[in-house]
């Protein structure tokens, strides 16, 4: 009973990290309509570079990584550092429910395909047939069938190009996870990103913290803080505990946040396409994710062994 317990805990922790996620769109979107796209991109990543230093010592977390992992997180900083900048970009011009939608459903497709390419990973029927529905729920997604190569705008091609970079960051997560603590991981990634952030920011002097008023203020410490510190520490903890497969599953909360919190904040429409598209999405990663009953059998029997050889 106990473990049942603990594992709805776990839960209700990735659901609350999800929804923070998705409310983070809107949020950044009021931060970067009250400032510019430099000086959101710098505090929302130097506030949550500050709050993740006493969570690493409380949690007494590994600072521990070799050269090469060094290297992998810098690369992944630099890339964070472009998907921050698209990430404002994308919301000072376009709809913050539409972004959180469109980003969230296509970087794990992005991801499979590019992990297909790069790393020659194999897939079986059942995951291609999985990644062809994703396929399709993107291209209803972009509205191609009704509008052609609209998406090809200031109100889109930001958030498709953000949502091909974070796949990179995904990417890179993947192979230096044997290398660091995923928390460390995230504490290095923060900093470099706000250290790039603020070269680009320094002409806007974001630190003449006295000409941006509290509705930026709020929000980029809501940003900072809530979404990314808070939501992070809750993701991390939570992630280990149910599994790659629900985590997978649980991204696609993301959007939910994020269209219902742009809809009262900005009165956005919810687009049937939107809706349809991260659909198909969902049901493609959970397709591509679920395992075979032989797998599982599998998977069980490794496990007893290494039980046994402990």
């Amino acid at each position: 009973m106990k473990k049942e317990e603990n594992k709805t805990k776990y839960f209700i922790g990735m659901l609350i990290a999800m929804l923070l996620w998705g409310v983070a769109w809107t949020s950044g979107k009021a931060a970067v309509e009250h400032s510019n796209i430099q000086v959101s991109s710098f505090w929302r990543y130097f506030i949550s570079f500050v709050g993740m230093i006493p969570v690493m010592f409380y949690m007494k977390r590994s600072l521990k990584t070799d050269r090469i992992g060094y290297v992998y997180m810098i690369a992944a900083g630099l890339l964070s550092a472009a998907f921050s900048y698209l990430f404002f970009a994308g919301l000072s011009h376009g709809e913050a429910g539409y972004g959180g939608t469109m980003v969230t459903s296509l970087v794990p497709l992005i991801t499979y395909f590019l992990s297909m390419l790069i790393f020659n990973t194999k897939v079986s029927s059942k995951q291609m047939i999985a990644l062809g529905i994703g396929l399709f729920g993107a291209v209803i997604l972009l509205r191609i069938p009704m509008e052609g190569l609209a998406f090809l705008n200031l109100n889109s091609i930001y958030f498709l190009v953000c949502a091909f970079v974070w796949s990179l960051v995904t990417i890179i997560t993947q192979k230096v996870s044997h290398r660091v603590d995923p928390m460390f991981y995230t504490l290095v990634i923060f900093g470099v990103t706000a250290f790039v952030n603020m070269l680009f920011a320094l002409p806007y002097h974001p630190f003449n913290v006295g000409v941006y008023d509290s509705v930026f203020w709020w929000n980029i410490l809501f940003v900072g803080l809530l979404s990314g510190t808070f939501a992070m520490t809750i993701f991390f903890a939570s992630a280990s505990r149910i599994g790659a497969h629900n985590t997978g599953v649980f991204m696609f909360i993301v959007p939910v946040g994020a269209t219902i919190s742009s809809y009262f904040a900005y009165g956005e429409d919810i687009a049937l396409t939107t809706i349809v598209g991260c659909l198909l999405s969902f049901v493609a990663v959970l397709l591509f994710n679920k395992k075979s009953k032989l797998e599982k059998l599998k998977l069980q029997e490794t496990n007893t062994v290494n039980l046994k050889g402990l």
